[in-house]
């Protein structure tokens, strides 16, 4: 069996990337956000990227990172709006944004990583969503096709892994990342512990190795909080 570990983000990525490439990033605002993969990209200066993403985060975090240095070409995602530095690039006409209802967004990708072409929901029917898109009745019901989504790259973040690849998320930070991990010719995992075989159970892989190319520890794993909300002590 090939060897997937890789000493760090940078080598992981390092023969996989071109100006002009497809890349899905997982995570849900900064939860479970493949940030040192991301850092790595940037770090690159690859250009012209589409990006996949549920959203692209703040600004200098995450995608963000990506965004300020205007990597990014085009943006296929639910929501932009905590993104500031993204929103100026948008209005300015200097990116282009492809906007999912989120469910859509999960499913195309689902569906790109199971080999389905295109399929027909009712969710944007009627709104500036279905522009352009067939639309069909079923059982009395206008539906819109929508395509499946499949990149060139996939970067998903996991709590732990093996060395085979088989992953394991945490919490919140499962989210978008085991549906991005199997649409994509190529799937890079940073784990924030790296396990032998045998050490996860079987019956809680998430995401199984055949899914993932290559997998890389994370020396140290800094959490960022979006929005932090407390409740006042008594």
């Amino acid at each position: 069996m090939a060897n997937k570990v890789y000493p760090n983000a940078v080598t992981a990525v390092a023969d996989q990337l071109r100006d002009g490439m497809t890349i899905l990033s997982g995570g849900f605002g900064l939860c479970g956000i493949p940030d040192a993969l991301i850092e790595a990209i940037r770090a690159s200066g690859v250009r012209n990227l589409t990006i996949v993403t549920n959203n692209p985060g703040i600004d200098g975090i995450g995608i963000g990172r990506l965004v300020e240095t205007r990597q990014v070409a085009k943006l296929i995602a639910s929501y932009a709006g905590e993104n500031a530095t993204f929103a100026r690039q948008y209005l300015a006409g200097e990116v282009e944004m492809e906007y999912n209802p989120q469910g859509t967004l999960a499913e195309r990708i689902r569906a790109g990583g199971a080999g389905i072409p295109a399929f027909y929901t009712p969710t944007g029917v009627g709104t500036d969503i279905a522009r352009g898109k067939e639309t069909r009745e079923f059982n009395g019901r206008p539906c819109l096709l929508e395509h499946g989504i499949f990149g060139d790259l996939a970067l998903v973040h996991a709590w732990k892994g093996d060395t085979e690849g088989n992953l394991l998320y945490r919490l919140t930070a499962r989210n978008f990342n085991p549906v991005m991990a199997t649409a994509a010719k190529v799937t890079i995992a940073e784990v924030e512990q790296l396990v032998q075989p045998g050490a996860i159970d079987a019956d809680h892989i998430m995401t199984p190795g055949i899914f993932v190319k290559r997998i890389v520890e994370l020396p140290r794993v800094e959490k960022h909080i979006e929005k932090l909300t407390v409740r006042q002590r008594a």
